[in-house]
């Protein structure tokens, strides 16, 4: 499963003015849509011992190519049809999310997330797994996520408001849900046009409160 791709980047070197063979950088890869058994599965844990193999580094580079190709703000394994707990988020300036706060380049191995708090906000999130809707969502604005970077050294921090949501969107494809699977009011989904010509600007607000209060 780490192979089937769209198109294939490729970088080519010389040896004294001779171009030789090309060396595969990444693979932009087919994100599989709402349906698709692929996103009801349960991702695998990855052997720490082969977090830093040719194929999981390979994976990895093919995810973040693929989610900035896409305009998203994270993608998971499981959303290439590959069943493995790895998932990646940046958030920098995005055009399908102008409102949300940047995140640098996160790559989690393993992840877990802990609560830390009782409080909910209720957002408007998207996926590139359901393309061209928005809907409502509960999320913790306060957790902790701990697991493993690219390098296969652990790491713990703590995320906060909207981005905290963003994490825990793409840690959901990791057990086989999608944001869909908790709206509590599916009256709330929308198609992207008419979130932004209805809903946007009120959310917008919403999002600058949110920060105001917890950061990001």
């Amino acid at each position: 499963f780490f192979f089937s791709s769209r198109r294939r980047h490729t970088r080519y070197g010389t040896v004294t003015g001779v171009q030789t063979c090309a060396l595969p950088i990444s693979v932009i890869r087919k994100i599989v849509q709402i349906g698709n058994p692929a996103l009801r599965q349960i991702a695998d844990s990855v052997d720490v011992n082969q977090i830093q193999s040719d194929e999981i580094q390979s994976l990895i580079d093919d995810l973040i190519e693929t989610m900035r190709d896409a305009n998203g703000a994270g993608l998971a394994a499981t959303q290439i049809a590959v069943p493995l707990r790895i998932c990646i988020i940046e958030v920098n300036k995005n055009p399908r999310y102008p409102y949300k706060p940047d995140i640098p380049l996160t790559v989690l191995i393993n992840p877990k997330v802990t609560f830390l708090t009782e409080e909910r906000i209720n957002v408007y999130e998207g996926c590139l797994s359901v393309p061209n809707m928005r809907g409502q969502v509960d999320r913790c604005p306060e957790i902790l996520i701990e697991g493993f970077d690219r390098d296969g050294q652990e790491v713990s921090f703590i995320s906060k408001g909207i981005s905290a949501g963003t994490f825990q969107h793409e840690l959901d494809h990791l057990d086989g849900l999608i944001y869909t699977d908790r709206m509590s009011d599916a009256s709330s989904l929308t198609t992207i046009d008419e979130f932004a010509e209805h809903y946007e600007e009120k959310f917008k607000n919403q999002v600058i409160s949110i920060v105001k209060k917890y950061g990001s």
